[in-house]
């Protein structure tokens, strides 16, 4: 709050106590009071105004100032309404009322985001336990296919394979909304969490005639939860499968060592359509299907998006680098320091 705001908005009052001290000074005068005592009356008059306007713009300037500055914070996470619970009790009778009134509409809206996020947490508890039901018959219809032979068979699989993974997709997107983390930061070797997401893609892989090499040493280890770095893996191969991949080779390389920002980097290439350079931007966003998602069939939109949120809430940089009709180059990059590591997350 600035003085002349205060001044300003109190400009009747300032102008009400001139007009008394004029009033005053000429009824002394009538009076035949001494030039001295009415300049000295007029003079304990006006240090009255000034120190109530000074003592008032001090204490309304300190509480509105603290007020505006947790506000500003808060907005930043979307928390202004616990900004009461982090200020104290102003003395001033205005000050008082809006400070009840900021936490009565406060408390409205922590019950309000309470009562949202039971129905949110509800509703996601709902949805994961009808996907992990779902997975028996998906498994039990994948059992009476496994000895069947033959094109049509063949198709019956592999459409079986895209609803298990569709279905998957939806739970790791439900759980990448939970309050809760479902994921477990540890020390993995990175050749084999490829081979398995690899293996677990074989079906897709095959019916889209794709070779895979993998040139990662067997020593490599990294930090990242195991079967959410699987995941990741297994959603960058399903889009080069979709968008017209032949090859696919996957290398691990270490850059900047013996420095804070050492990392080893993933990389999965590929020989497929290529990203437009329109679109490059905007592939890690929620939904966005662009330009290869309308031409080469249904697409989600969610799958690299559910990769750069894992990737985040994992601590990994998550990068891509694509030209239309030469492929495109996904990069994961997983920091050496583990302490650097949690600080990203």
């Amino acid at each position: 709050m600035k003085l002349s705001e205060y001044l300003g908005d109190n400009v009747p009052v300032i102008a009400a106590w001139i007009v008394a001290i004029a009033l005053v000074a000429w009824m002394l005068t009538v009076l035949g009071v001494a030039v001295a005592a009415i300049v000295f009356i007029a003079m304990v008059m006006a240090a009255c105004l000034v120190f109530g306007v000074a003592y008032g713009f001090g204490r309304r300037r300190r509480f509105y100032n603290e007020l505006e500055a947790i506000v500003d914070a808060l907005s930043l996470q979307s928390e202004s309404h616990l900004a009461a619970e982090l200020i104290d009790r102003p003395q001033f009778i205005e000050g008082r009322i809006a400070y009840d009134a900021l936490g009565a509409a406060g408390k409205s809206m922590n019950d309000e985001v309470a009562r949202y996020r039971e129905m949110v947490e509800s509703y996601r508890e709902y949805v994961e336990a009808w996907m992990h039901e779902i997975k028996t018959p998906i498994a039990a219809a994948k059992l009476m296919t496994a000895d069947l032979h033959g094109p049509s068979a063949d198709k019956i699989k592999a459409e079986m394979g895209r609803v298990e993974a569709y279905v998957e997709q939806a739970l790791y997107y439900a759980r990448s909304t939970s309050l809760q983390k479902d994921y477990f930061i540890r020390e993995i070797v990175l050749a084999q969490a490829v081979r398995d997401a690899v293996k677990k893609n074989a079906q897709l892989l095959i019916e889209s005639g794709i070779g895979v090499s993998v040139d990662i040493a067997d020593g490599a280890t990294v930090f990242a939860d195991g079967k959410w770095l699987q995941f990741v893996i297994g959603q960058i191969l399903a889009n080069a499968a979709k968008y017209d991949a032949q090859t696919v080779s996957v290398a691990a390389r270490a850059e900047g060592e013996g420095t804070t920002e050492s990392r080893t980097v993933l990389e999965i290439a590929d020989d497929g359509c290529g990203i437009p350079a329109s679109d490059i931007d905007s592939v890690f966003d929620k939904g966005f299907t662009g330009h290869n998602g309308r031409t080469h069939g249904s697409s989600t939109g969610m799958g690299l998006y559910l990769c750069a949120t894992m990737c985040a809430e994992m601590g990994l940089g998550l990068g891509i680098a694509s030209e239309e009709g030469a492929g495109t180059r996904v990069m994961i990059a997983f920091p050496h320091d583990r302490r650097r590591l949690d600080a990203l997350r």
